[in-house]
C-alpha cells in the first residue's frame, strides 16, 4: 500500500485497522489467518453485518481483506486468493450533506466577531476550507509556503502526494494574511514551524480533530445544529455552491483532487434532489396533487 501504490497515511492506518481486527476475530476462532478460506472470511462478513456496520464499512472491511489476501497470493504465499469469489455489499451512494450558502455566511460572520487568536486562526481556516473545498487533512498541514504572497494560487499536496493548484478568493487571502500576524503565538518564543498552522499537538500542526471540534463550537455560536457542521461538509458545501453558480464539473473535478469524475458527478445528483424538491413544494399541480 505505501510503496506501490503510495497511500496516504490516513488510508493506510484505516487499513491496518481492518486488518487488525481480521486478526483478532482469526484468534479467537482459531484460525490461521494465512490459511483462511472463503467460508471463514463470509462468516465474518456476515458478523460484521449482525453487528450493525454499514454497508458502506462493511464494503471498505472487505476492500482491506481483498487487497492482503491478493497480496499473500501474488507473493506466493498461498495457492489462491479465497476472497476472489466474494462480492461486496449492496449499497446506495448516499448524497452528500451539505450547508446552504446563508448557512455558510453565518459561520463566517460568527467567526469574525472573534478577534481572539483562536477565532483570528478559524476565520483564516474557514475561508481557506470553504474557498479551496481541500480535504481537512489537507488543510491542516498546510506548509507555511504553501501560498506566497501575492499570489491567488494555493499549492496543496493530496492523496497519494499529488499536487494540485487552487485558486483562492480575496476573502480567503486576507483572512490568511491577519492569521499570518498572529501565528508566533502558537509558537515558542523564538520557534519556527514548517507548518501554516502551528500546534503543539505531535504532528507539529493543528490536527482534523481539533479543527473539527472548533467548528463545532463555532455552529452554536452561529445558531447552526452542530451536528449539519464538519469540515467535510464545508467540502461539500464548496463543490455544490459551485456547480449551483454554474461552475464547469471538469473544473471542480480538478479543485477537489478527485481521481475519478464519478466521485464528483454526486455534487449534480445533490443539484437534482434540490430541484425536484423544489417543483415537488412549489409547482401548483404537486401541491394540488397532495391536497386531494
Amino acid at each position: 500500500m505505501l510503496a506501490e501504490r503510495g497511500a496516504a497515511d490516513n488510508t493506510i492506518h484505516a487499513y491496518r485497522r481492518d486488518l487488525e481486527e481480521f486478526l483478532k476475530y482469526c484468534n479467537s476462532h482459531s484460525i490461521d489467518e494465512l490459511n483462511a478460506n472463503t467460508e471463514d472470511i463470509r462468516t465474518y462478513m456476515a458478523i460484521l453485518s449482525e453487528r450493525g456496520l454499514s454497508s458502506a464499512t462493511s464494503a471498505r472491511r472487505l476492500s482491506s481483506l481483498k487487497q492482503f489476501f491478493r497480496f499473500l497470493y501474488a507473493e506466493n504465499f498461498r495457492s489462491k486468493d479465497p476472497t476472489a469469489i466474494i462480492d461486496a455489499p449492496k449499497q446506495g451512494r448516499a448524497l452528500p450533506k451539505i450547508l446552504s450558502e446563508e448557512e455558510v455566511s453565518l459561520l463566517l460572520e460568527a467567526a469574525a466577531k472573534d478577534f481572539s487568536h483562536e477565532g483570528v486562526r478559524l476565520k483564516a481556516l474557514l475561508e481557506l476550507l470553504y474557498a479551496t473545498g481541500m480535504r481537512v487533512s489537507e488543510l491542516v498541514s498546510l506548509p507555511n509556503n504553501a501560498l506566497p504572497d501575492n499570489r491567488k494560487i494555493i499549492l496543496v499536496r493530496g492523496k497519494g502526494d499529488k499536487e494540485r493548484l487552487v485558486p483562492i478568493g480575496e476573502p480567503a487571502k486576507t483572512a490568511l494574511a491577519k492569521y499570518k500576524t498572529v501565528r508566533q503565538h502558537y509558537l515558542k518564543k523564538n520557534q519556527t514551524s514548517p507548518w501554516l498552522f502551528p500546534s503543539a499537538a505531535k504532528q507539529g500542526h493543528l490536527t482534523r480533530q481539533r479543527f473539527g471540534q472548533l467548528l463545532k463550537e463555532l455552529a452554536r455560536a452561529a445558531g447552526i445544529n452542530p451536528a449539519k457542521v464538519s469540515p467535510h461538509v464545508l467540502r461539500h458545501a464548496f463543490a455544490s455552491h459551485l456547480l449551483n453558480h454554474g461552475a464547469d464539473l471538469r473544473v471542480v473535478q480538478q479543485m477537489l483532487g478527485h481521481a475519478d469524475i464519478s466521485t464528483t458527478q454526486i455534487y449534480t445528483h445533490v443539484l437534482d434532489e434540490r430541484l425536484r424538491k423544489l417543483v415537488a413544494e412549489n409547482h401548483p399541480l404537486a401541491q394540488t396533487k397532495g391536497a386531494k
